[in-house]
């Protein structure tokens, strides 16, 4: 379960900016997960709940966002969200399209004390 090398990472880097911005614990961190990250939200919340005990986000709320599929098409250079996992552009049936967002996990904010 690759979501515990994941949180643990999450925590080193809250880590940091505790420490950069010399506050005393995080009370919320924001992440944005794409639906083809190969990140499970539900298993992520469970890891960061079970690892944040000892940590400087023992106190604070994990708020997770998921992000569609966007994609643009080059035929008729539409940009869209995809609601299925067909990846076919929706203005215009064109199968020649690039994955701009809803692939990656990114950490957006962190609420600091």
């Amino acid at each position: 379960m690759h979501e515990y090398s994941i949180v643990q990472s999450l925590l080193d880097s809250c880590d940091v900016h505790v420490r950069q911005n010399n506050a005393k614990k995080v009370t919320k961190v924001v992440i944005k997960i794409g639906v083809l990250s190969g990140v499970e939200p539900h298993l992520l919340n469970e890891a960061f709940e079970a690892f944040k005990q000892n940590s400087v986000c023992h106190e604070a709320l994990l708020d997770i966002n998921i992000q569609k599929v966007k994609v643009s098409c080059n035929k008729c250079l539409a940009e869209s969200e995809l609601e299925k996992n067909e990846f076919i552009c929706p203005k215009c049936g064109s199968f020649d399209i690039n994955v701009l967002d809803g692939e990656e996990m990114y950490l957006m904010s962190l609420e600091l004390e």
